[in-house]
C-alpha cells in the first residue's frame, strides 16, 4: 500500500509540474503536442483537443512536448506562430519557470492545509534526562514542564533549543511546573561538538534533556496560516538551495544524494505515519522538484532559462553547435546524478 501511495504522490508532483508548463504555454498560444506522465512506452493515451495526454511505463518523471521544442535535439525548431521557439525570450522564460513555480505553489497549498488542519507541535514536557548532564545536576526530572527560560515564555519544545542557543548568559533560569507546583531552577548549559543537518561539525549548547513526546495540534487563523505556509515554503526552499550549494562545494558528501528508491521508501514511511506526515513530506519533495529543476543544467528548466537570458542580453540565440553540446553535457550530468542516487540507494539497502 505504501509503494502505491508513493507512486501516486510522485505522479501528482510530476503532473502539477508539467501542468504549470502546459498552462503557461497555452496562455502564450504555444501548441502542446504531448503531455506525458512518465517516460518510455505509452500505457494509455487520449487526444484531448490537439494534445495527446499519456501515461507512460516509467514513472520517473514526465514531460510536455511543445511545438518547436525538442530536448533530445535542440537544433530542431519551428518558426510557426504557435511554436515555442517563435515566442519572445521573456515569454519562454515564463513558460519554463511555470513548472517549478507550480511545485512551489503546491507546497504552499499543502502547508496551508496543514495549518488549517492543525500543526503538530511537541509540548515542552521533559522525557529522558541524560546522565551526568547539566539537567540532572540541576535537579530536573521526567515529566517536568518548562514554562519559561530567562523570563521568555516557552509554549513548544522547539523553542527551548532556540532560546538556549541564542542566550549569551552562562546560567539560565528555568521556570518549570512539577506536580502542579511552579519552581525555578538555575542551570548551566555545556558546549558540545555536534553536526548540523548537512553533516558539518558545529558546536552547540545543551542541557541534556529529550522530549516526553506529548503532541498538541496548533490551529492557526487565516492570516497566521497564510504566513505559516509562506514561511515554510520559503525556508524549505532556501534550505534545499543551501544543501545543493554545499553538495557542489564538497561540504556535503555525495553519499547523501538519494534517488528514486529513497524517495519511494520515505514517502511510504510517511504515509504509514499519518496524513499530516505525508502532507509534510509531499510538500518537501514538491519544493525539492522545483529547486532541482531550476539548476542551470541545460537538460533542466534552469538550463533553458539560462539560454533565454543569454538571448535577451546578447540579442541573439546561442549557436546550434553550442546548444547541442551544452544540452548533451547537461544530459550527461543529469544521468550521472540519477545513477549516483541509485548507487547510494542500493548501498543503503545493503546496509
Amino acid at each position: 500500500m505504501g509503494i502505491f501511495i508513493s507512486i501516486l504522490v510522485l505522479s501528482l508532483l510530476i503532473f502539477i509540474h508539467e501542468l504549470g508548463h502546459f498552462t503557461a504555454a497555452r496562455f502564450f498560444g504555444v501548441h502542446v503536442e504531448v503531455f506525458s506522465i512518465g517516460f518510455g512506452k505509452k500505457l494509455y493515451s487520449k487526444m484531448i483537443g490537439r494534445t495527446q495526454w499519456s501515461i507512460s511505463a516509467i514513472p520517473l518523471g514526465g514531460y510536455v512536448k511543445m511545438k518547436g521544442q525538442d530536448d533530445t535535439d535542440p537544433t530542431l525548431q519551428s518558426n510557426d506562430n504557435d511554436s515555442y521557439t517563435s515566442k519572445k525570450p521573456w515569454q519562454r522564460i515564463i513558460i519554463l519557470f511555470a513548472g517549478p513555480f507550480a511545485n512551489f505553489l503546491l507546497a504552499f497549498i499543502l502547508y496551508l492545509a496543514i495549518a488549517f488542519t492543525g500543526v503538530p507541535k511537541l509540548l515542552p514536557s521533559i522525557g529522558e534526562i541524560t546522565p551526568d548532564s547539566p539537567a540532572m545536576s540541576a535537579g530536573l526530572k521526567t515529566k517536568d514542564i518548562i514554562l519559561s527560560i530567562d523570563n521568555q515564555p516557552v509554549y513548544y519544545w522547539e523553542e527551548i533549543g532556540q532560546i538556549i542557543q541564542s542566550s549569551i548568559k552562562d546560567d539560565l533560569s528555568l521556570q518549570i511546573k512539577r506536580d502542579n507546583q511552579i519552581q525555578t531552577i538555575v542551570i548551566k548549559p555545556k558546549m558540545i561538538s555536534d553536526k548540523n543537518i548537512f553533516g558539518e561539525p558545529i558546536s552547540r549548547k545543551v542541557i541534556g534533556i529529550a522530549p516526553l513526546g506529548t503532541i498538541e495540534n496548533q490551529y492557526l487563523g487565516t492570516f497566521d496560516a497564510l504566513k505559516y505556509a509562506y514561511d515554510q515554503t520559503i525556508d524549505t526552499s532556501l534550505l534545499l538551495i543551501k544543501g545543493v550549494q554545499k553538495l557542489i562545494s564538497g561540504a556535503v558528501d555525495s553519499s547523501q544524494v538519494g534517488g528514486i528508491i529513497t524517495i519511494v521508501d520515505i514517502t511510504s514511511q510517511a504515509s504509514n505515519a499519518g496524513l499530516i506526515a505525508l502532507l509534510f513530506f509531499t510538500a518537501l519533495i514538491s519544493i525539492n522538484l522545483g529547486v532541482l529543476n531550476l539548476l542551470p543544467i541545460p537538460a533542466l528548466d534552469g538550463g533553458h532559462i539560462m539560454f533565454n537570458f543569454y538571448e535577451m542580453i546578447r540579442r541573439k540565440a546561442p549557436s546550434e553547435a553550442m546548444l547541442y553540446q551544452l544540452t548533451l553535457g547537461g544530459w550527461m550530468v543529469l544521468l550521472g546524478l540519477m545513477f549516483l542516487g541509485l548507487y547510494n540507494d542500493i548501498n543503503r539497502l545493503l546496509g
